[in-house]
């Protein structure tokens, strides 16, 4: 316990900092667009909001929490909390800001602070139709998840004060920046990148944190050949059809209104996930000779990521092969990550969502072109777009990278990252939380 509160107060004492470095509490607010509020724009908001939230809590808790050992699970919910918690606290102290708002001399790289503790963010303030304080929210829940689904390549290895200063610093350090660079009006926005709801912004950077954290953690205990079975993988299946359902707040919700971008978003979605869930299906089938309940929930997952940053460019039969790509692709880059590099990407966080959030990304500077049937290019031609659309991948994995790379080592300098031999041999449960969460009585 005393462990815990030390490494407690220092995130707290990070938040006032970083408000404190970068300009204290200014009142200045976002030069807001002076629409008329559409309550049907509104109501659509408010439901997607609350959608993506509900991909976290409890549809991508639940995933997770039925593919690792029961003497993990209460850990693995506890973690999705936490960094849920943690990361709404940031996105109001800085990180709407850092994200949204004008950034001035370093406009293409990082916001300013002009939103800080979400000042000017009133009643009356709009973005576009709709309410900033919606817009703030939805925004909220991209930030909560993309560190929620980094935890799926290190489960069972990081203690819980570890992952409390990984989720504080990878948000300030590569989310904020990454999402400012591609929505808030910076450089890869000025570019002319494709980026609907998240492809690189949430899937990208945490597929690539996911790698990077695998590999500087090391392998679980008896990885590869003596690790035990998912302990439940009916409360996986849930967590994936949750994980479906909440996906047409991410890609349908990201229109902004209730309109025929999201309802174009929304057919498309649904149609690159089932093909992509055949897909990964039909090839364990002619690899294993049986279909896999987990394959093909794997699958949908990786149609999801895949179509996130194409949704809103996309027609239909984009959609469809987009979903076919991801899941023949993400599919093979599983097997070759664990057979042949033998890194413990535990959940396959980079496989499916770097992977599916890279291609989905490249494969929209092709499929958006009206030609194709989507809404048209930002670039004069799709081996131009694809250009752009390739150079946004590499420097969003780059960034990413590197950026991991050094919150894992400067945490290391100050607390023990990884769990120990004996710690998880207990259980991160029990470990970590004195707590157990099969107990009776």
């Amino acid at each position: 316990m005393k462990q815990f509160k030390f490494s407690l107060h220092p995130i707290l004492a990070l938040s006032a900092f970083s408000i404190l470095l970068f300009g204290g509490f200014p009142e200045a607010a976002l030069a807001h667009h002076h629409d008329v509020l559409d309550s049907g724009d509104t109501s659509w908001m408010l439901m997607a909001t609350a959608l993506v939230l509900f991909m976290t809590l409890p549809g991508l808790s639940l995933f997770y929490a039925g593919l690792t050992r029961s003497i993990h699970v209460l850990s693995v919910l506890m973690q999705g909390f936490a960094i849920a918690c943690l990361a709404s606290v940031l996105w109001y102290l800085f990180g709407y800001s850092l994200a949204f708002s004008d950034g001035g001399n370093l406009q293409n790289w990082i916001g300013g602070l002009d939103n800080a503790l979400l000042g000017g963010v009133t009643r009356d303030a709009l973005i576009g139709t709709i309410p900033e304080s919606v817009y703030v929210t939805f925004q909220m829940t991209f930030a909560i998840i993309a560190p929620v689904l980094i935890v799926g390549s290190f489960i069972n290895r990081m203690r819980f004060p570890a992952l409390l200063w990984f989720t504080a610093l990878w948000l300030l350090l590569v989310y904020f920046p990454v999402c400012h660079w591609v929505w808030g009006g910076g450089w890869l926005s000025s570019l002319g990148v494709l980026e609907f709801a998240g492809g690189l912004v949430v899937h990208l950077t945490a597929g690539t944190a996911g790698l990077v954290s695998a590999i500087l953690l090391g392998p679980r205990t008896g990885f590869p050949d003596r690790l035990k079975r998912p302990h439940n993988l009916i409360i996986s299946v849930i967590g994936a059809c949750m994980l479906w359902v909440g996906w047409f707040g991410f890609n349908a919700g990201s229109a902004v209104a209730a309109s025929g971008d999201a309802g174009m978003a929304m057919l498309v979605t649904q149609i690159a996930t089932a093909t992509a869930a055949l897909a990964w299906m039909i090839c364990d089938w002619v690899r294993y000779g049986t279909p896999k309940v987990l394959g093909i929930i794997t699958g949908a997952v990786a149609g999801l990521v895949a179509i996130t940053p194409a949704s809103g460019f996309v027609g239909p039969s984009g959609g469809a092969l987009i979903g076919i790509a991801a899941g023949i692709a993400c599919f093979v880059v599983t097997h070759l990550i664990k057979q042949t590099f033998r890194l413990d990407d535990s959940l396959d966080v980079f496989a499916v969502h770097g992977v599916g959030g890279a291609l989905g990304t490249i494969l929209c500077g092709v499929f958006a072109a009206q030609s194709l049937g989507g809404v048209g290019l930002h670039a004069d031609s799709i081996p131009a777009q694809l250009g752009i659309q390739t150079l946004g991948v590499i420097a969003v994995f780059a960034w990413t990278a590197i950026a991991t790379t050094v919150v894992i080592k400067v945490i290391g300098l100050w607390a023990r990252v990884r769990a120990s031999e004996e710690e998880e041999r207990m259980g991160l449960d029990l470990s970590q939380h004195e707590e157990n969460g099969y107990q009776m009585g």
